[in-house]
């Protein structure tokens, strides 16, 4: 999209510059809207301007099975890490690329090639991260040959499926990077105390007494002690109503470690952490779009946090979603801000992220160079500036014109402001920014000492 702007011409900075000024004075006084009207929000994840066109080459999914090696072959795209189950649109036009991505989707294949990031690093060294990745099936395909020049293209959507870890890497006769790679299993831990809780346990455990509960507990003991009184019988008779019950972390009392060791394990208490945290980002989360097993709510999270390389890998790294979910409740109750990645000037409040698809506040996008972005939906953001002209061609949100957004600071690019062309869709206004030009800011010193309790 930057690409396509810069073809059709900068404006005047001056007058960008005041119309930057003017637009973040009415998002400041402008209220959080917190539904989408108007605007389908099916839409952004249907990617319906790569075009109605693409054809279905594969209903089911291709699953291989844990800790197999499998030959495949590679995509290495920079500045993407493919979470499974994510949805990654691509625009090919590299020619070997073309013939790789034609051979993979043919009927007697599964589909399956795998994507894989590299990050620039001062030393030259490459550390443990380095070597995951994610495979990908193809769900979608369409083959172009422009009849002058005869240069084919692919548009191409394909659906994240299982983490990898690269055993090694070759280059076959046509150029195409092949891998072999060892699919990482998907550790399910049993529940927490399942081997200390006593068979009694299952029968009266139960929910702690409500509030309700209690008082009228209370109140029926008051009662029975006025008739003991009445009636001179000792106040010591076993009649009073215990409020505290039998739950399901008691028995941890019969083991080495507290309860409150086995409670930062719990599934339950977790899912609840985590829903309070999200509301805190996002207050118009439909939590019925969430995720409820841990597994994908693990990846759904990986998936939507405006998180760095390094953090997503780390995430792929962990076969075990409650591992996950634990690393993801610290970058989540620790990050206060989203930053420049590049001279940490602060963009934008944590709360200010809002969902404009039905999948969550993050998609991957493919613009018409071929460059994918991961695309952050914010309502407010600071320290920005806008270049180039408005544009409705390929808007990854139909309805809606872009314009190129960069840092104030350092001028790298962060990401765009779309407004909306319709009079009836809400918001009129919202801003795209890319996740790899944000990083989640950290209260100091925080997220080191959490890191250090999570470990």
């Amino acid at each position: 999209m930057e690409d396509l702007a810069m073809l059709l011409g900068n404006s005047d900075s001056e007058e960008s510059e005041d119309e930057n000024r003017n637009n973040e004075m009415h998002d400041e006084e402008e209220k959080h809207v917190n539904t989408t009207a108007g605007f389908d929000r099916h839409l952004p994840s249907t990617h319906s301007y790569l075009g109605n066109d693409m054809e279905d080459v594969h209903s089911g999914r291709t699953i291989h099975d844990d800790e197999s090696y499998i030959d495949i072959p590679l995509y290495m795209l920079p500045g993407i890490v493919l979470i499974p189950d994510q949805v990654i649109p691509l625009h090919l036009f590299q020619p070997q690329m073309v013939a790789m991505m034609k051979r993979v989707a043919e009927p007697e294949n599964d589909k399956t090639f795998g994507i894989m990031t590299y990050r620039n690093r001062t030393d030259g060294e490459m550390d443990e991260l380095d070597y995951i990745g994610t495979t990908a099936e193809i769900f979608s395909i369409k083959d172009e040959t422009d009849d002058i020049s005869g240069i084919s293209t692919l548009r191409i959507k394909a659906r994240g499926r299982q983490r990898f870890r690269l055993i090694e890497s070759r280059r076959d006769i046509t150029g195409v990077l092949r891998a072999k790679v060892k699919i990482m299993p998907e550790r399910i831990l049993p529940e927490n105390l399942c081997g200390a809780r006593p068979p009694s346990h299952f029968k009266f455990c139960c929910k702690p007494m409500s509030a309700s509960d209690a008082t009228a507990a209370l109140k029926t003991k008051v009662e029975k002690k006025s008739i003991f009184k009445k009636h001179k019988v000792a106040e010591t008779a076993p009649v009073a109503v215990k409020i505290h019950r039998i739950n399901k972390m008691t028995c941890a009392n019969y083991t080495w470690w507290p309860p409150w060791v086995y409670k930062r394990f719990d599934t339950d208490i977790l899912f609840q952490e985590i829903k309070k945290e999200l509301r805190s980002w996002n207050d118009s989360l439909n939590e019925a779009k969430i995720p409820q097993t841990p597994t994908e709510l693990s990846f759904w999270l990986a998936q939507n946090l405006p998180l760095d390389d390094t953090i997503r890998l780390r995430l792929l790294s962990y076969d075990s979603a409650i591992q996950r979910l634990r690393y993801e409740l610290v970058v989540m109750k620790t990050c206060t801000v989203l930053q420049c990645k590049y001279c940490n000037a602060p963009i934008a409040n944590k709360n200010d992220v809002f969902s404009m698809a039905v999948e969550g506040p993050m998609g991957a996008f493919v613009n018409p160079a071929g460059h994918v972005h991961e695309t952050l939906t914010i309502y407010n953001v600071q320290n920005i500036q806008l270049i180039g002209r408005s544009s409705t061609e390929h808007s990854w949100f139909p309805g809606y014109s872009w314009k190129i957004a960069q840092c104030r600071s350092c001028a790298n690019h962060m990401g765009w402001k779309f407004k909306a062309t319709h009079k009836n869709f809400t918001p009129q206004l919202f801003w795209g920014m890319c996740r790899s030009s944000l990083v989640p800011g950290m209260k100091s010193g925080e997220m080191n000492k959490s890191l250090q309790a999570y470990r």
